[in-house]
């Protein structure tokens, strides 16, 4: 008799736990919303979580407010939502860096990006682009390939850091095309492309948008992008992904919605939802192609099976090339 009441008690409280946690998530959200950038405010992450988080308040009623926590290549802002508590009022807005890239490269962060956080949305993403000092005699990464194998050794490429998205697709490039070209680190974006600018290092891997202008006027040339097809942004440009024996090659810089580990399930659900009905507004959509950025917003479980991919590939270049984060 004791075993069968103490049965019932473990049932009744079980059941007093679940029904407080639906109706806990049933008036969500009843106060504002948290959205983490793991990057200072102005670059590409955080205008695209500003976009979003507008829009997010006016669809939830709410006020959704965009909270910079920069530092260690994005690890210290995915790391505060990692911890957070899991009631649907904090979310990390993420680029490959701190959730694929990062680790792949060997870089220690005090989270697991695998577990600790849920993937909700793949916002968009924008290629990174093979960019040229006009000095170099190639238009197009077709003929910069013949310009680099006939010149073993004589190119290199600057990325913003050792370990980050930009040297994965160039040595990617090197791997596939057999190019001998060397890989020049430096920190952050910004002074590697002043260098292929000023013409101090003749080819630069950075993300897209900083670009664009610089290639109208003829002050670099961009010889290729890097995602899967042309970018609507400069759809005279040839992706890498078109010439031949080439057609998996793939690095984008990506925004994606992540939650905090057992975040109730129908508020990522109602998230997921109100995600996809942002992104495919034509203001939204109008808004990030004029940042470079594509618009997706895709399901969690398509999300999921994206990242997934991105693991793969980044875990074997990051062997196959020995490449390691600082």
């Amino acid at each position: 008799m004791r075993i069968n009441a103490m049965v019932k008690l473990v049932v009744t409280f079980v059941t007093c736990l679940l029904i407080a946690n639906t109706a806990f998530s049933a008036a969500w959200p009843d106060k504002p919303i948290k959205i983490i950038v793991p990057y200072p405010p102005g670059g590409g992450v955080d205008a695209v979580a500003r976009t979003y988080a507008q829009r997010l308040t006016e669809i939830l009623n709410t006020n959704v407010i965009v909270e910079n926590k920069a530092g260690a290549s994005g690890a210290i802002g995915a790391d505060f939502v990692a911890k957070s508590t899991p009631d649907g009022y904090t979310f990390l807005i993420a680029s490959p860096a701190e959730v694929v890239v990062g680790p792949s490269a060997g870089q220690k962060v005090p989270y697991d990006p695998k577990n600790d956080l849920i993937p909700i949305s793949l916002i968009g993403e924008t290629p990174l682009v093979i960019a040229a000092h006009p000095s170099v005699p190639a238009k197009n990464i077709s003929e910069f390939i013949v310009l680099a194998k006939a010149n073993p050794g004589k190119y290199s490429y600057g990325t913003p850091g050792t370990g980050s998205s930009m040297q994965f697709a160039g040595e990617s490039l090197n791997a596939i095309a057999g190019l001998d070209v060397l890989h020049v680190p430096y920190k952050g974006a910004a002074p590697a492309l002043a260098d292929a600018l000023g013409g101090q290092i003749p080819i630069a891997i950075v993300g897209m948008p900083p670009t664009i202008a610089h290639a109208k006027t003829g002050k670099i040339t961009i010889l290729a992008v890097t995602s899967e097809k042309r970018s609507s942004a400069m759809p005279e440009v040839m992706a890498v992904a078109e010439l031949p024996g080439m057609k998996t090659y793939r690095f984008t810089n990506w925004m994606g919605l992540f939650a905090p580990s057992k975040t109730p399930s129908d508020i990522l659900s109602k998230l997921s939802i109100a995600t996809t009905k942002i992104v495919r507004e034509q203001s939204i959509r109008d808004k990030l192609l004029s940042l470079g950025v594509e618009p997706i917003g895709n399901s969690p479980k398509e999300f999921s099976d994206f990242l997934k991919q991105e693991y793969t590939t980044y875990s074997k270049i990051a062997v196959e090339r020995n490449i390691k984060s600082e």
